[in-house]
This record gives structure tokens, C-alpha cells and sequence, in this order.
């Protein structure tokens, strides 16, 4: 039987195949690393590991030995957590703040399996509007939030990305555009970009809706917008483009609208957000489910 410290090695040097840094991950001495997988390789009566001066590589046992002590490994980790916060008392309510429908899904998928293991504490969606996107959170109705990352705010914390999303351009379907099967960040330059009539920060709006193409040409602005409907509406009335989640096409599809892939743009990343200090322990526990389930 492998013990704690012994899997715990295995496990990181797997991961790492370095020494000096499994050593560093798991605060110990690079020596003591060693002495443990050599102790380990006797006791199994084989190489785990293929050392050479310059490279550290599983062996086929070794690679057998961490695929079928990965998964219980852990659960082990995960059945501690959930004890954890199991003692702390999680109960009440969390107030979760969405800017997409398919944010809105991931959040109510984790808060099933949250409230699974919490039953004491409920997960409640609430949509973010485009006039106040960090209001709610800043004053307390929300307790954590999934928006479009980058987010660089000093008195919001930001946590891990959830996932992150290809980029489409939502056309008018009169548009030369729509009739391409992609497009590229420079064709930004032949339409108007619908824009917010909101707080968000200037290197947000730049990041999202930039006002000059990679290669210098200048994006005109068209109509500013408050609500996710109206750029819809503007979109298909031929006052400009919109860049979107290429996902939303499945979502918001209508009449008058075409949704064209970038080829060239970065994806959209949405990632966890919350108030700079109430990391609560029931925030902390339903961030771990979310990252658990949208993984997964």
C-alpha cells in the first residue's frame, strides 16, 4: 500500500517529471523526492520513472500506476473539502449573477449539484444588465458573478476562467459580410461596431470592442446600447455588427441576423468574479463546484 507522502510524490513528479520542482510544490528536499520513489520502486519491483541527465519520463508501469491512482486520489481531496465545509456550517443563500444564457446553464448545473451537497444553502441566478455590469456585485445583491473576462478592478477579485468561447461576428444578413464563411478581425473596419451605453472599464470596452483594427484601420462606432435586446434589433436593422460568442448563434438566432466565425480573434473568456475580501466559505465552496462542473 502506498501511503500519503508516497502518493502524494508519485503523483506531483508524475505531473511535473522534475525533481526540483516536485520538490518546491511539495516543500521538501529534492533529495527526499528521490529517497521515496526509489523506496516505492523497490517495493513494486520496477522503474517507475526513466531517468536520464537531461529528462525525467514515466515507464510504462509508472504511467499504469498514475492513471489508476489519479481518480481516487481525487475524490479523497474532494471528500476532504466537502468535510471541511461541511464543519464551517454553509447555509442560506448565493446569489449568482450571469451575463450570457449559457452562463446561466454552467450556474444552474452547479448549483444542482451544490445544493446536492449543501442542502442547507440554495444557488440563486440572477442576470446582469449591460447599464450596471459590477453594480450588483459592488453593493451586495450578488455574491459572486460570471462575466467576460478581463476584469482588473481592485475591489473585485478575479478568479479562475470557467471556460473560454470562439468568437462570431453577428451580421446583418444584407451585409457583404454575411455571405462569407469567415471573417477576420481587419473586416471590423467595413461596418459599425454596436457599442454599450454602460460603466464598463475603458480597457474592457477596448479588449471587446476595440476603436482601430490589428493593422491600424479605424472601427466606427454605431448605435451605444443598454440591454442585450437592442443590439439584436440593431444588428438586424443594418445599424452595425456585433462581435459575440460564436455559442450565441444557438441561442439568439432570428431573422435578419447572420452569425460569421472569426478566424483570427481571440476566444471570449468568462471566468469568476467576486467582492475583494467575501471569499465566504459558501462562495468558496460553490467557486470549487463550478470549476468541478463546468470541467467536467
Amino acid at each position: 500500500m502506498l501511503d500519503r507522502q508516497e502518493t502524494e510524490v508519485f503523483l506531483t513528479l508524475a505531473e511535473e517529471l522534475h525533481f526540483g520542482r516536485t520538490a518546491d510544490r511539495l516543500r521538501c528536499s529534492t533529495g527526499r523526492v528521490s529517497q521515496i520513489v526509489k523506496s516505492l520502486e523497490r517495493r513494486i519491483g520496477a522503474a517507475l520513472f526513466l531517468r536520464t541527465s537531461r529528462r525525467v519520463a514515466l515507464s510504462a508501469i509508472g504511467a499504469q500506476l498514475r492513471d489508476d491512482l489519479l481518480p481516487a486520489h481525487r475524490q479523497m481531496e474532494q471528500a476532504y473539502r466537502r468535510a471541511v465545509v461541511a464543519a464551517r456550517g454553509i447555509a442560506g443563500s448565493l446569489r449568482v449573477g450571469y451575463s450570457t444564457p449559457w452562463v446561466a446553464d454552467a450556474v444552474l448545473r452547479a448549483g444542482a449539484v451544490f445544493s446536492a451537497r449543501h442542502p442547507e444553502c440554495t444557488v440563486e441566478a440572477r442576470e446582469i444588465q449591460f447599464a450596471d455590469p459590477y453594480g450588483p456585485l459592488r453593493s451586495g445583491e450578488l455574491d459572486l458573478q460570471i462575466s467576460e473576462f478581463p476584469v482588473r478592478e481592485a475591489d473585485l477579485t478575479a478568479g479562475p476562467v470557467l471556460f473560454a468561447e470562439p468568437r462570431a461576428l453577428m451580421v446583418p444578413t444584407q451585409h457583404p459580410l454575411a455571405r462569407q464563411d469567415t471573417v477576420c478581425q481587419e473586416d471590423l473596419a467595413h461596418a459599425p461596431l454596436i457599442t454599450f451605453a454602460a460603466e464598463f472599464p475603458s480597457y474592457w470596452l477596448e479588449h471587446h470592442l476595440p476603436t482601430r483594427t490589428p493593422g491600424g484601420q479605424p472601427i466606427a462606432r454605431g448605435p451605444a446600447v443598454r440591454y442585450w435586446a437592442e443590439v439584436l434589433s440593431h444588428v438586424a436593422a443594418g445599424h452595425g455588427v456585433a462581435p459575440v460568442a460564436a455559442r450565441a448563434e444557438a441561442y439568439h438566432a432570428r431573422p435578419g441576423i447572420a452569425f460569421v466565425p472569426f478566424r483570427d480573434a481571440p476566444a471570449i473568456d468568462y471566468g469568476l468574479l467576486w467582492p475583494t475580501g467575501r471569499a465566504t466559505p459558501a462562495v468558496q465552496a460553490l467557486v470549487s463546484v463550478l470549476c468541478e462542473t463546468v470541467t467536467t
